[in-house]
């Protein structure tokens, strides 16, 4: 059994557990510790500290996910975290504080490649889109299996304002809106995705996907949207498949 622990480090909380990456399943409790409020590389490195020691996973293998774009070792957006993770240097710091066997990917690419090895999305032909609601929305772009990494389609303009800033489920709170409310306000953004990407399936993750029965019923414009099955546990489990994937 090959394991690696997974970290999902988001705007609100870092989550992490041991994961058999050959059966995409958590083999230890899953432990989770608040963001930081500032969230500044030295903030967040402190509390994954904390999640490392708890595991007392000392040079093994760790995949990390990352709200942000990824590319070449840097984070080069700082989506719902401290503006100086922006052009980071991000993968050698993490790997010089704590082990070299590290790989990081975005988060949202995480959950997504969970889904697609292991969950609603595998064995799916054709285009399958993973949309993380939670503090913000991520997004993860699959063809035929292959992902289109960093999309980032939570920043798309919608209604003259950031998507996420509507359709989140940090939005939901913030506008405090009904189930009903918030159903119909996620089936429009739905609609409007799918006239632009046509996806074969849409599969919702992040905390509220273990809500889907409170909202699904006011999906009425898109008939291929499914909960996550891994529910908030797919940013862990892809996190560590991260490691297996990009090594």
């Amino acid at each position: 059994m090959a394991e690696v622990l997974g970290i999902d480090i988001g705007g609100t909380g870092i989550k992490g557990a041991v994961v058999d990456v050959e059966q995409g399943v958590l083999v230890s409790d899953r432990h989770k510790l608040l963001t930081p409020k500032e969230s500044t590389p030295s903030q967040i490195i402190t509390v994954v500290k904390e999640m490392v020691a708890h595991f007392d996973w000392k040079d093994k293998p760790i995949g990390v996910g990352f709200p942000a774009v990824i590319m070449n070792g840097h984070s080069l957006t700082a989506s719902n975290i401290n503006d100086q993770w922006i052009n980071y240097p991000i993968e050698n710091f993490l790997r010089s504080e704590l082990t070299e066997e590290l790989v990081i990917i975005n988060d949202a690419d995480a959950a997504g490649m969970a889904e697609v090895i292991f969950g609603r999305g595998k064995d799916i032909k054709g285009t399958v889109l993973l949309l993380t609601l939670g503090t913000g929305i991520g997004s993860a772009l699959f063809k035929d299996g292959k992902l289109l990494n960093n999309t980032e389609l939570g920043h798309l303009k919608y209604k003259g304002k950031i998507a996420e800033k509507i359709v989140s489920n940090a939005a939901r709170k913030r506008r405090d809106l009904s189930w009903e409310e918030y159903g119909k306000e996620l089936n429009e953004f739905l609609t409007y995705i799918k006239s632009l990407f046509y996806p074969n399936l849409i599969i919702l993750g992040g905390g509220i996907s273990k809500r889907f029965d409170k909202y699904s019923e006011y999906l009425t414009s898109v008939d291929n949207v499914v909960p996550a099955s891994q529910f908030n546990n797919a940013g862990i489990i892809g996190a560590a498949l991260g490691y297996t994937q990009f090594k």
